[in-house]
């Protein structure tokens, strides 16, 4: 039986991936399971799977967790904090990570996990945008498994020849075709989306995700946050991305990503819009389990429609690109800068247009150096979050971003 911990159990990914173990209980026991600050949802959690380990990121929650806990369900041990991240993603007797904790909070146990040689499920993009370069090599010298839980690396990777590993270069490689849905607005009148509300945002056409990654995707520097994930997962350089990686708009959704080989064939990969069969896939490479998700009906399937991406729709997008030719702490700013800018229009503290403005002038006002550490990766971070949050606190929310 494989033990595992699973980072940011109470969110979308980790909901889902507890409900795939539940139909794989003779082969998979629940380690520990982390959130950031919902208590009731983490507590639930335990009663229900009965881990080794809770852990909280938030220090107050995890007091409060314990004092429930202490009662309920005395075995179960409180963490709190990254340190208690770090200590279930690297755990000894941990084989399996799921890293679905959502933005930059997931870099350093996802870090911790690969540095003890797990197998690692990931599916929170950030740590490979601020140090894929550093997780990439770690994964080498440890050891340890990186399997692409997002539905476009889920597919990509599934595309690949017999015998692929994560962080080869693929063999007779033509392009990564990414498909994107174009998110909510991608008829909507470009004159309106400077009134978009974030209820509209996180209103998606085909997926049920988090308010978050649903920005991402309307604003679409979820898909270039894709494109920089998929450079360091399938070992391409910054300057192989032009030529190697395509994004293509694909409204249904049923295509998650293609490989077109140098042959002219392209692999395709063609499900369902779930969660669950990108984690089932994961949990149970190199074999197959079922994920409890009905099948498609090919019969009903009347058009899968493609279009070319609209940079000026998109220009978060845009200055994806931007950042992966500048190279350098580029990523890591750019996606620093989104974060901030994200929440805050969340928050209505900025318009939807704004987003991409922030990143912008936060992409300019931050001194773009080489990456080499992780303790630079954290510093410039940081920064790029303080200057935006400035930024947003001097915004003209009247000005709106068209290229």
């Amino acid at each position: 039986m494989k033990a595992i911990t699973i980072l940011g159990a109470t969110g979308s990914i980790g909901q889902t991936t507890l409900s795939v173990l539940e139909q794989q209980s003779t082969h998979y026991s629940v380690y520990a399971l982390t959130a950031n600050s919902n208590v009731k949802a983490l507590f639930n959690q335990c009663l229900r799977y009965r881990p080794q380990f809770a852990v909280m990121s938030d220090k107050v929650a995890a007091a409060s967790l314990s004092n429930q806990l202490r009662a309920a369900a005395p075995e179960i041990t409180v963490l709190a904090g990254i340190d208690g991240l770090i200590q279930v993603a690297s755990a000894g007797h941990v084989d399996v990570v799921m890293a679905a904790i959502v933005g930059s909070a997931g870099l350093l146990p996802t870090l911790a996990a690969v540095e003890a040689g797990k197998r690692v499920l990931l599916a929170n993009k950030e740590p490979l945008v601020m140090a894929g370069h550093l997780i990439m090599q770690a994964m080498h010298h440890n050891g340890a498994v990186i399997l692409p839980v997002d539905s476009e690396h889920n597919a990509l990777f599934q595309c690949m020849p017999a015998g692929y590993q994560v962080g080869e270069p693929v063999p007779y490689l033509k392009r990564l075709l990414l498909t994107a849905s174009g998110g909510p607005f991608r008829q909507l009148p470009m004159a309106e989306l400077v009134t978009v509300t974030p209820q509209q945002a996180c209103a998606h056409p085909n997926w049920t995700m988090g308010r978050k990654i649903s920005v991402d995707s309307a604003t679409m520097v979820n898909k270039g946050l894709e494109v920089i994930e998929a450079r360091h997962l399938f070992a391409l350089s910054a300057a192989e991305v032009s030529e190697k990686i395509q994004v293509v708009i694909h409204p249904q959704s049923i295509i998650h990503s293609m490989v077109e080989y140098i042959d002219g064939a392209v692999m395709a990969e063609l499900s369902s819009h779930t969660m669950r069969i990108p984690i089932a896939v994961a949990l149970a490479w190199p074999d197959r389990i079922n994920s409890e998700q009905s099948y498609l009906d090919f019969n009903a399937l009347t058009e899968l429609n493609f279009e070319p991406v609209d940079l000026c729709r998109y220009p978060c997008l845009d200055l994806v690109y931007q950042a992966i030719k500048a190279g350098g702490t580029a990523p890591i700013i750019l996606n620093a800068a989104n974060e901030v800018a994200v929440a805050g229009f969340l928050a209505g503290q900025i318009r939807f247009t704004d987003i991409a403005t922030m990143i912008d002038q936060t992409l300019e006002r931050c001194e773009n150096i080489a990456a080499d550490n992780l303790a630079l990766v954290l510093q410039i971070d940081s920064e790029a979050r303080r200057l935006t949050n400035q930024l947003m606190t001097q915004a003209d929310t009247k000005t709106v971003f068209v290229q």
